[in-house]
Formats: structure tokens, sequence, C-alpha cells
């Protein structure tokens, strides 16, 4: 039996990256854009990427009454303080304006001091009748920032991000990305949970009923 879960995002490089890490599993991934109704955005006022991951997860799963899988992501680097953090989607409007002000903060900053990291923290939330089962897992990739953007591959920060073998992620090809990505660790850490998550949803009356 497959169980509908709810991936907490409009983001479709990121829809696509969970529907090839959940492959094999026994579910049926819904983005918010899939829902009948359009639901009411949570805003992500959380301090920490974990706190905004379970911000995310208990609101949507709340309004929809589905099992919800959200996580919150970033990139933190050293030269900068650790920004743009939990702010990096709200760095610039768009994904190119978003490097390009990263790259001219680190103007002139040099190659062993753009030490830098993509953290990603992923919170399930399972509605049952008697409350909420939840779970997270955090998953980290360290790198450094490039002088330039590379890669047609991936989204957001991928085309800055440089690997330890010389390419950026954005030059992986997508299952190269899965296999050392934050996304895919924390994934990794959280499956084994995920699948009791799933038996149990199975398992369960809908909490609509």
């Amino acid at each position: 039996m497959t169980v509908e879960l709810l991936v907490a995002t409009t983001n479709t490089g990121k829809l696509r990256e969970y529907q090839r890490l959940l492959a094999g599993l026994p579910v049926v991934l819904r983005s918010l854009a899939d829902l009948p109704q359009a639901v009411p955005e949570v805003a992500e006022t959380g301090e920490t990427f974990e706190a905004n991951a379970l911000l995310k997860a208990h609101a949507y799963s709340a309004q929809t009454g589905l099992m919800t899988l959200a996580d919150d992501s970033g990139l933190m680097v050293d030269a900068l303080n650790g920004a743009p953090s939990v702010h990096s989607a709200r760095y610039a409007p768009t994904a190119e304006a978003r490097n390009a002000k990263l790259l001219a903060a680190l103007e002139g900053v040099p190659f062993e001091r753009r030490t830098a990291r993509f953290i990603c923290v992923v919170a399930v939330v399972l509605p049952l009748h008697d409350g909420a089962l939840t779970s997270t897992a955090e998953g980290r990739l360290e790198g450094h920032i490039a002088f330039s953007a590379r890669g047609t591959h991936g989204f957001g920060y991928d085309p800055i991000f440089l690997l330890p073998d010389g390419r950026t992620v954005a030059e992986l090809s997508p299952e190269e990305k899965d296999a050392v990505s934050h996304r895919g660790k924390a994934l990794a850490k959280l499956k084994p949970l995920l699948l009791t998550m799933l038996n149990l949803s199975a398992q369960s009356i809908s909490p609509n009923h």
C-alpha cells in the first residue's frame, strides 16, 4: 500500500531530488503545487534550519491532514560569519542574483578563506488520531565558494559551490549530486524512521475520519 506524502515545497528542482532520493519507497509524492486547494504559505520565522523545517512540516500537515516532509537548507560561508544561513533563499530575489551577490561579497577573499558548507535539516510529521509523530535529520556538504559560476545542473547556489574534486555541484550529474548532497545525507539518516512512519501511516485510520 502506498502512502501519500506531501513535500512542502513549490521548488521543482527540490521536488525532483526527493523523487530520486525516495525512489523505491511505498510513497506517492505531492508538492504544495499539487494540492487541490491552495494553502497559506508558512513563514520561515525560525532562527535555525531545524526550527524552520519543523515549523513548515507541522503547519502544512495540520492544514492538509497529510503526512508531510519539509526541509530547510542553506549555505553558510565562513568568511561572511556564517551568512546567508537561514536567510539563503531570501538573500536576493532570484538564484542568479543570490549567486552574484555572494560572489561580490567575497570579492578579494582568497581561496583558502572561502570555506563554506551546505546544511539541510529534513523534518517529517505524521498526523495520528492521538497527536503527531515527528522525526528530523541533518546533512552537511563541505566545500568552498568558487570565484565564478560554473555548470548547468542543480539549482540555487550549486553553480558557485566548489567540491574537493574541483567541480561545482552544478557540474555533477543528478545521481552524483544525490550521493554527496546535504539533502541526500539527511534523508539517508532519516530513511529508517521514515519507513516506520510510512508503515504506521498505512495502518492508521485517516485523521480526517
